[in-house]
């Protein structure tokens, strides 16, 4: 649905987009990390058409993004950092302007608006001026506009930003429920927990570059390393030595638990736990240490930094 080979944006002498590679399926959410001006707006305004590519090529819905742009602009919908609100218009009026720029019929522009504006929780504001909304109720209507000719790629820069905890809920529950077979998503956020929740894909970029990109196993695994693994035992008992299976490692104790680092967990666990039960162990759970996305960025980063 989305695909760019070395896509490069060079504006003078700077390259802010400089060789993006990216393949993302129909029905993935690919989540787009980076430092602010790390190149993931202009990318977006690559793919939506608004900016020409230096170099590469991007194709949007199998469409060449240099070629066709007025059919590319047609096929997606846009969440910018700035919303591009007027407040002196209703919701009401807002997203029936936007539907006539999308050339739905007048009864298809009344359908979506009054769904969308039931949905977000903004029926009740609808005949207000947007200049009295909240940050929050301004964000939901901003996606209500990007969801209102039913496109089949989202390009959503910071969709939760300004939201309180029960609206970003919202916006991510619509999210997800959006993914489907014929529709694909690409979120530019600074949020790694909404990032890691939704997310098929991960890639960070830097400079204009992607450093690293898959999903977020795949990642956690080349940047953190192999899994690792804590055994708890009931109060008191001490694990004594054990046989380890191939491809598990002791780790030194961590918060009196003991902990092994295991290269292939589906093969090595259940081997392992048979080993625990045979030397009659009494094991309590044997978990995998939480490791986040957050990790992995600073990980990505600190290779950077560190040459």
């Amino acid at each position: 649905m989305i695909q760019t080979e070395d896509l490069g944006k060079q504006f003078g002498g700077y390259w802010a987009v400089d060789g993006v590679t990216l393949d993302v399926q129909p029905g993935h959410v690919l989540a787009l990390l980076g430092q602010n001006g790390a190149g993931k707006t202009t990318t977006v305004r690559l793919l939506t058409a608004v900016l020409a590519p230096s170099r590469g090529r991007a194709y949007v819905a199998g469409l060449d993004v240099t070629q066709f742009p007025d059919q590319v602009r047609s096929q997606v919908g846009v969440l910018t950092e700035q919303h591009g609100l007027y407040l002196r218009m209703t919701a009401n009026e807002y997203l029936d302007f936007y539907g006539q720029v999308y050339g739905l019929a007048a009864e298809r522009r009344l359908e979506r608006s009054r769904d969308l504006l039931e949905y977000f929780g903004l029926s009740r504001a609808a005949d207000q001026p947007m200049g009295q909304y909240s940050k929050g109720m301004r964000q939901k209507l901003a996606l209500a506009r990007t969801l209102m000719h039913e496109p089949p790629v989202l390009l959503l820069d910071e969709p939760t930003s300004a939201m309180d905890p029960e609206s970003a809920r919202l916006v991510r529950e619509a999210i997800a429920s959006l993914r489907s077979a014929q529709r694909t998503i690409v979120i530019c956020t600074h949020n790694l927990v909404e990032a890691e929740l939704l997310a098929d894909q991960i890639a960070i970029i830097y400079r204009g570059r992607i450093l690293v990109q898959g999903t977020v196993a795949e990642l956690k695994r080349r940047l953190l390393g192999p899994a690792e693994y804590e055994v708890q035992l009931p109060p008191g008992e001490v694990l004594g030595p054990v046989r380890l299976p191939p491809g598990v490692t002791v780790l030194p104790d961590h918060d009196f638990l003991p902990r092994f680092r295991v290269e292939d967990p589906q093969t090595a666990n259940p081997l392992f736990l048979e080993e625990l039960i045979r030397h009659g162990v009494h094991v309590v759970a044997l978990q995998e240490v939480p490791r986040t996305l957050e990790q992995v960025y600073l990980a990505a980063m600190a290779q950077v930094e560190h040459g």
